[in-house]
């Protein structure tokens, strides 16, 4: 008796799980998506710089300077966006202006 309990085989495993999903589950998971969605957009900025993109452009930014050193890092900035540009460094949306 304890070895039919034991023995996987014992148990139909796919009378477990549902043949469809629940009829209340896709909306609220469309409802999360655009929850989601609304939630990671951010106004387009006139301003040039590196793309926000649900905070990995701030990341990437704030790595640049860290790895690059601030000299460095603000020379690619200008040659890559110009001479105004936005850059994020500490989590802070920071301006570089140089000529």
């Amino acid at each position: 008796m304890v070895l039919e309990t034991l023995n996987p085989m014992h148990y139909n495993i796919s009378s477990l799980v549902p043949d469809t999903m629940p009829v209340a589950t896709v909306p609220i998971l469309i409802l999360m998506c655009f929850l989601f969605l609304i939630w990671n957009h951010e106004e387009t900025s006139s301003i040039p710089g590196p793309g926000y993109c649900m905070g990995i452009g701030p990341l990437i930014s704030h790595g640049r300077f860290l790895w690059m050193g601030v000299g460095n890092a603000c020379n690619y900035y200008n040659k890559t966006y110009g001479d105004f540009v936005r850059v994020w460094i500490s989590g802070e949306e920071t301006f570089i202006i140089s000529k």
